[in-house]
């Protein structure tokens, strides 16, 4: 992937590309006739339109298109997806999710997830219906396991079912599945369920699989020299064989795609769709719903041309549980099929049987996205504004909604049911810090202080400028002429070291790491300099360490320093173990003032009544 002080330039070159192709347009044939011209247009776009570089390799005139529906998110013009909005992943620690490379989270209900790390190492974790996990048992799991036999393999392209079943294509071109087998998803000519991942080898092991996509109950594979293949149930012609009857290994989908080079690949839950090189989409199965586009609502057993599109150039694809999207090399969208929950965003909820642009107010848009175990759908701007629609959270949203995310993967995190992922996520972890964390990294720096307090013999290192800005005792002691702005070590003798280097590193990163006995000092610290947010985190700390024999000493403290919640929160403890604390040293060095005053408030609340 090139790096991402390289991008302006390479997009640039892009740009400049597409713009000499396009005024050459006139004068080549039409592009519906034109294979090559319709590939590198096609790439064109996604350099320039959706800046995406897949691949580190220089322009040759030629487009070798492979669809993966993955997305590598590069700075500065994408944003990298946080796969923590997805509930399940909250399983994970910060390092399991920081060494994820690529994940999907799949299942009825979302409950499901598989991962591939840098190592590319492959873990999957969940529920574990229908062996979908391909443990090698029915077990569910919290703990992720790995799936050796898919461990450097390089995992391009996955898809799930409702079963489910999992089928995924390698680098190399190899398809795997495993789970859900009751229709012969498989394609291992069985309906045994697969309990692990096994290859799928029926007509597919001299071939080499580019994407994998799956329905409710089957699958279809696209490969390298743009031949589809299909297999599973069967019901309402999904696999595009010409009958009903189910499919238990993998058949080349042919008719009117026997001579045609397919590009991409998509299906609904009973339906199936495919965009040839030169942008025409064919559609086949189930059609209850007008989700095929072809004006009318009967299944059909072999792939059929969305006729309604012609003229325009189609170059990605998305099937929703009944609804299909599409999008030009123009950024134009294109939905049609059920709109029961607004799914196709054209303002009603009734169903559309032929193509209908939708958004036509919007700028262009450069990616979308639908699930078929969802009714939601969603867009992105060629400026990066993401729009959602369809059933949000349990709402019909029957326009197009401006969202507040920055990919369409978001959408489907926090508004789908279930919260799915409609593609195998690629997740960049790019080696860089945040302001925050190179504060927190420079903090008791020699190399770059400007500043030492000692104390207790001890030296901290700091900067006066971090100091400044967010000190005012700071900013008072360097701009109002102390004695200490001329100095290069300031001696501190009235706290302790522990307290004192707690103070200074909080100053760089806003938190607080200190046992309850040394946040009493800190509390004092805190009073002193008018600290009021870190007296705060220091009587947070303070409440979950108090115990029976120091909690006279805490209630001391809090008084002393003007604590009054920490005051109140310490004296209610005292109350409720009033036999145990007056037997405790702390309370007979108490002194008598304050001793007195915590009889007779102790009174009050009924701690002395029988």
């Amino acid at each position: 992937m090139p790096r991402a002080c390289e991008a302006p330039r390479r997009h640039k070159e892009n740009q400049t590309k597409a713009e000499e192709i396009e005024s050459r347009a006139q004068s080549i044939v039409p592009v519906r006739k034109k294979r090559e011209f319709f590939r590198i247009l096609l790439w064109c776009h996604r350099a320039v339109i959706d800046e995406r570089l897949e691949r580190d390799r220089p322009w040759d005139g030629k487009c070798e298109h492979k669809c993966d529906r993955e997305v590598l998110y590069m700075r500065p013009n994408q944003t990298m997806v946080d796969v923590g909005k997805w509930p399940i992943f909250t399983l994970l620690s910060p390092q399991e999710i920081a060494s994820i490379r690529k994940a999907c989270v799949f299942g009825t209900s979302a409950n499901e997830a598989i991962y591939i790390t840098h190592n590319d190492e492959v873990y999957v974790f969940g529920l574990n219906c229908s062996n979908c996990l391909g443990t090698g048992d029915n077990q569910s799991t919290i703990v992720p396991k790995k799936l050796e036999v898919l461990c450097g393999k390089k995992i391009t392209s996955l898809s799930y079912g409702s079963g489910p079943h999992v089928v995924l294509s390698t680098e190399d071109g190899e398809v795997y599945a495993w789970g859900h087998n009751g229709y012969s998803q498989l394609g291992n000519g069985t309906t045994n369920q697969g309990i692990s991942p096994v290859q799928v080898c029926t007509n597919l092991l001299i071939k080499k699989a580019v994407d994998v996509s799956c329905g409710s109950h089957h699958s279809m594979v696209l490969t390298s020299d743009g031949e589809v293949y299909a297999w599973g149930y069967n019901n309402c012609g999904q696999v595009g064989s010409g009958s009903t009857a189910n499919q238990p290994t993998p058949r080349k989908v042919s008719n009117c795609l026997q001579s045609k080079v397919v590009v991409s690949i998509a299906c609904g839950q009973t339906s199936s769709m495919a965009v040839i090189d030169n942008g025409e989409v064919y559609g086949w199965g189930y059609n209850g719903n007008g989700q095929l586009g072809l004006g009318n609502n009967g299944n059909q057993l072999t792939p059929c041309r969305v006729a309604t599109l012609h003229g325009v150039c189609v170059l990605q694809i998305a099937c929703g549980y009944a609804h299909t999207l599409a999008l030009t090399d123009e950024g134009l969208l294109y939905a049609w099929g059920a709109n029961t929950y607004g799914q196709l965003g054209t303002g009603s909820k009734s169903n559309q049987l032929s193509p209908l642009q939708i958004m036509m107010e919007k700028e262009r848009v450069v990616e979308i996205a639908a699930c078929h175990s969802a009714h939601t759908s969603a867009a992105k701007t060629q400026s990066g504004q993401v729009y959602m629609w369809g059933q949000c959270r349990g709402q019909s949203v029957i326009l197009p909604h401006l969202t507040h995310f920055t990919c369409t993967d978001d959408v489907f995190a926090c508004f789908a049911t279930p919260a799915v992922m409609w593609r195998l996520l690629s997740v960049e972890h790019e080696d860089f810090l945040t302001v925050a964390e190179s504060l927190k990294k420079e903090f008791d720096s020699i190399e770059t202080a400007d500043l030492k307090f000692r104390v207790d013999g001890k030296y901290i290192h700091v900067h006066k400028a971090v100091l400044k800005i967010r000190c005012e005792h700071f900013r008072t002691m360097f701009q109002s002429y102390w004695n200490e702005d001329m100095k290069e070590v300031i001696e501190i003798d009235q706290f302790s070291y522990p307290v004192y280097r707690a103070f200074l590193e909080y100053l760089y990163t806003d938190s607080v790491d200190l046992p309850p006995e040394d946040a009493i000092g800190l509390l004092d610290l805190a009073t002193s300099y008018c600290e009021n947010r870190l007296k705060k985190l220091c009587q947070h700390i303070i409440k979950r360490g108090i115990t029976v024999e120091n909690a006279f000493s805490l209630l001391s403290a809090a008084v002393r320093y003007d604590a009054e919640d920490l005051e109140e929160f310490c004296f209610k403890f005292c109350v409720n173990h009033l036999t145990e604390v007056t037997q405790t040293a702390a309370f007979w060095q108490m002194d008598g003032p304050l001793l007195k005053e915590f009889i007779a408030k102790a009174s009050k609340c009924g701690a002395f009544k029988n």
